[in-house]
């Protein structure tokens, strides 16, 4: 691991505040060429934001920096990049229109007197995707590329720019498993060239595949280092939280199953005419939790939205099934219509705010968006609301100053946790979850399983959209899994292996409901 004795990066006392939030105290960390490094910490502890200091995006308020043992001022991505540091963020920056190679030398100046030539930029990443194990067209568009592809654009694109010291942060988010192995296999490739590599990312198991070493943040402070070989999931999730925390997710028998929302050949197009989603077909049942497996952009969010009213559908059948056998078409109602009816619809895009929640609101008025209509006077009622919103506070351990603040004063992962908290409160007959433990940390991401293990032992059909494919196989007693727009085949989660999802994630060769 420390084949050179100086550290290729060594943070001492980075303080960093954003007005009365200390976001890092007194922070001090060393990693080394040819070793792979996980950061861990829960939501807030202050992993990004140490990163964005290393890699130019903010400035430390206190502290120092060292590259091989000198001290170095930060000041901008480019300062970074001079000290070959470069950072691979979860949100792709490239442009869609734009080819893989024209990408990678976006922003690149040529040598004083020289045009740019791409013939040779293009021969260049041909060259460091042979050395490292990538599969890399330079000439193919980015709007053609799976999100596999377009993150080893990413990667590539640092590399080319000569960094040695790369941070990733949360880089299997929307991968499946096969993905996840190709880019490991990568990262250790590149570790045997000598590179450093710092990832940020709440997959224990993926912290004990592929890192050397393990940092803990807590509240913005270092809390010491383990050695990944020596160490367990239990132990690097006690040592975030600072108290022991059970890591099984429950996963009660369903009673009394049966259908409460049945699609039939559904067929939806996108605004600009592609198809999302091609003849899908399935029923979730009441005191279930069916699982919804693909890898990313593969019509999900079309489905979700189709069953709460908020997407066009081309043809097919939406039915809510009540206890008594009858059928009542969605299919033609409003998204007013099917949230009275007991629909409730949790969607955590990118976009946190983008989905419901009003980022100049405080939490309060946030809760009263679901309850105002129910006012019978010309004032609308904030004290049920304002106890909902203490409610929310309280079981899911949202950090804030009190329901009074306004929710983009909040972070990600705590906006995340209203939105979850406000959804499940309004006591759903169906819940449609769609990446609802997206970015939180270990400790939160179980509370919100547990909250989804009581709705479902309410008798409420949950659909439950996710990325982990181990938190799929360990939560829900089916999965659905989507390729391509299809189903391409539905699994026992108590019985089904993580590689044959993964296989059905980018193959239609299953197709059959292997259950039912």
């Amino acid at each position: 691991m420390q084949n050179n004795p100086i550290a290729a990066v060594s943070m001492r006392n980075i303080t960093k505040t954003f007005g009365s939030v200390v976001a890092n105290n007194n922070v001090s960390l060393d990693f080394y060429r040819g070793e792979i490094l996980s950061l861990l910490g829960e939501n807030g502890s202050g992993k990004t934001t140490l990163m964005n200091m290393l890699s130019g995006i903010y400035y430390p308020d206190a502290g120092e920096i060292m590259i091989d043992g000198q001290p170095v001022q930060i000041s901008s991505p480019k300062d970074a990049y001079d000290y070959g540091i470069g950072m691979i963020h979860q949100h792709f920056k490239l442009v869609d229109v734009f080819t893989a190679a024209e990408n990678i030398i976006l922003g690149i100046k040529p040598e004083k007197g020289k045009k740019m030539d791409l013939a040779d930029a293009s021969r260049r990443i041909r060259e460091i995707c042979d050395l490292y194990g990538f599969d890399v067209d330079p000439n193919q568009k980015i709007y053609n590329m799976s999100v596999s592809q377009k993150q080893t654009v990413e990667i590539v694109k640092v590399l080319y720019r000569g960094a040695d010291i790369l941070i990733l942060d949360e880089p299997t988010a929307v991968l499946t498993p096969q993905e996840t192995d190709k880019l490991f296999a990568v990262l250790r490739n590149m570790k045997a060239d000598g590179k450093a590599a710092v990832i940020i990312t709440h997959k224990l198991h993926e912290v004990e595949a592929i890192s050397d070493r393990v940092a803990v943040l807590r509240k913005g402070e270092f809390i010491g280092e383990l050695i990944t070989s020596e160490t367990n999931a239990q132990e690097m999730t006690n040592m975030m939280v600072g108290h022991e925390v059970s890591l099984n997710i429950e996963r009660p028998e369903p009673k009394d199953a049966h259908p409460r929302i049945e699609v039939k050949g559904l067929t939806v197009r996108s605004n600009d005419g592609v198809l999302r989603l091609d003849d899908v077909s399935f029923t979730a049942n009441t005191g279930e939790i069916l699982g919804i497996a693909g890898i990313s952009g593969c019509g999900q969010k079309e489905l979700l939205e189709a069953i709460a009213g908020l997407q066009a559908v081309e043809k097919g059948e939406i039915n809510y099934i009540e206890d008594d056998g009858s059928r009542e078409p969605l299919i033609g109602k409003d998204p007013l219509e099917i949230a009275a009816m007991g629909v409730s619809l949790s969607f955590v895009p990118e976009d946190r705010l983008g989905m419901g929640l009003v980022a100049s609101m405080d939490l309060t008025d946030n809760m009263m968006l679901r309850s105002f209509r129910q006012g019978r006077s010309l004032f609308t009622d904030r004290k049920s609301p304002k106890k909902l919103a203490e409610k929310v506070v309280e079981e899911l351990d949202v950090s804030t100053p009190g329901v009074d603040t306004p929710v983009r004063r909040l972070s990600g992962g705590n906006v995340q946790k209203v939105l979850v908290g406000r959804e499940i409160a309004s006591a759903p007959t169906v819940l449609l979850t769609a990446y609802v433990v997206r970015g939180l940390d270990i400790n939160s991401s179980y509370t919100i399983y547990d909250l989804i293990n009581r709705q479902k032992e309410r008798g409420v059909a949950v659909v439950f959209v996710g990325e982990d494919l181990d938190v799929l196989l360990e939560l829900c007693d089916r999965i659905l899994v989507l390729c391509g727009g299809r189903v391409s085949g539905i699994v026992d989660g108590r019985t089904a292996d993580k590689r044959e999802v993964g296989l059905l994630m980018t193959s239609l060769q299953g197709g059959g409901d292997k259950d039912e």
